[in-house]
C-alpha cells in the first residue's frame, strides 16, 4: 500500500528559484512534507515557506560541499525521506568545446554532473525503503538526439550526469529505491531562457506526476514530463 502524500517527506536540491521553486511549491500543494535547500535565505522561496503551514522548511546548503552535504545529512538524521530530488544546474552559454574556458568547463562539470551524484551519495542514508531518488536532467544529455548541436558544455554535462546516474544504478541495484532522470522539457526560466516554449507552472506539476505514478517502481528510468522514456 502506497503512502498517502499527507504523509510523505521531500527532500528537494536547489530550490531557490526556477524549476526547484515551482516543484516544492507544488509538492507541498499536494500535502507532501518539503525540505528545501537554499544558498541564500529569503526572496519567493522563504516567502512559500512562511504560506505554507509549515509543509516547507528551508534548509541552507552549498551543494558543490561535500562538507555541507555532510552536514544536512547529520541535521536530518532520523528523517524518513520519501524523495531524495536533486534539481541544481547552471548553463554558461552557447559556446564552441574549444572555446570554452579550462575554469568554465570545471566549474559546469562539477555543478551538473560531480555535485548531483556526490549528494545522492551522502544524502541517501535518508531515503525510506521503497523511496525514490531522482535527477533534473534533459533531454540535451541525449546522445542520440543531439541532432542540432550547440550548448556543447551544457549537453556534455548533462551526458556525462546520465552516465554517472546509471553507474550510480548499477552499484546500489538492490537498494529498492525507484531511481529516476527527469527531462522537464524547455522551459522559461533564467536556465532556459524567456524565449522557451513551456512555463515551470505548466510542466512541474507534471513532473510531479510522473515522481507520484514512478514511486515503487524499480531500476533506473530516464522520462520526461509525460513519463516517456527518453532515449539515451
Amino acid at each position: 500500500m502506497s503512502t498517502p502524500s499527507s504523509h510523505r517527506q521531500a527532500l528537494v536540491i536547489g530550490a531557490s528559484r526556477g524549476l526547484g521553486l515551482v516543484l516544492v511549491t507544488e509538492l507541498a500543494r499536494r500535502g507532501w512534507q518539503v525540505v528545501a535547500t537554499t544558498r541564500q535565505a529569503g526572496g519567493e522561496l522563504q516567502a512559500q515557506a512562511d504560506a505554507s503551514n509549515g509543509r516547507l522548511g528551508l534548509e541552507p546548503l552549498e551543494m558543490t560541499s561535500p562538507e555541507e552535504l555532510a552536514a544536512l545529512r547529520e541535521r536530518l538524521a532520523g528523517r524518513r525521506i520519501d524523495l531524495l530530488f536533486v534539481n541544481a544546474a547552471i548553463n554558461q552559454g552557447d559556446l564552441p568545446i574549444a572555446e570554452v574556458p579550462t575554469e568554465m568547463f570545471s566549474e559546469v562539470m562539477v555543478t551538473n554532473a560531480l555535485s548531483p551524484l556526490r549528494a545522492l551519495e551522502i544524502l541517501r542514508p535518508l531515503v525510506a525503503p521503497g523511496g525514490t531518488v531522482a535527477v533534473m536532467s534533459s533531454e540535451q544529455g541525449s546522445i542520440s538526439l543531439n541532432t542540432e548541436g550547440g550548448y556543447e558544455l551544457y549537453r556534455a554535462s548533462k551526458s556525462a550526469l546520465n552516465q554517472l546516474m546509471r553507474s550510480y544504478a548499477v552499484r546500489h541495484a538492490d537498494d529498492g529505491h525507484t531511481k529516476l532522470l527527469i527531462d522537464p522539457g524547455h522551459n522559461r526560466t533564467e536556465l532556459g531562457g524567456p524565449d522557451a516554449p513551456l512555463a515551470p507552472e505548466e510542466s512541474i506539476p507534471a513532473v510531479v506526476d510522473v515522481l507520484e505514478a514512478q514511486a515503487g517502481a524499480p531500476g533506473l528510468q530516464f522520462l520526461d514530463r509525460h513519463g516517456e522514456a527518453v532515449p539515451w
